[in-house]
């Protein structure tokens, strides 16, 4: 059981490593909000696939749901597509 997490987790690290370098900029994130990034977009791939592809996933489309939430993240708080957010306020 301990060794199926330890892989879930390797797979979201890598997956939302490499949604973080397909969305370029300063996007201050946990390690932690990088593997969970990655499960998301893996999970919600998984589910999207095997409902009307009727198969698996894969890597492919496991990044490109994890870029979108990615995009989601920056989106709520503030920023564009290559901005991660609102700049802090200098006072």
């Amino acid at each position: 059981m301990l060794g199926y997490l330890l892989v879930i987790a390797l797979w979201g690290l890598v997956v939302g490593a490499f949604a973080r370098l397909a969305l370029p900029g300063r996007d201050p994130m946990p390690i932690w909000m990088t593997i969970g990034i990655g499960v998301g977009g893996s999970l919600v791939a998984g589910l999207i696939a095997d409902a009307l592809l009727n198969r698996e996933a894969g890597f492919l489309l496991s990044l490109i749901f994890a870029v979108a939430i990615l995009y989601f993240i920056r989106r709520s708080r503030g920023g564009g597509l290559l901005s991660p957010g609102a700049p802090p306020l200098d006072r």
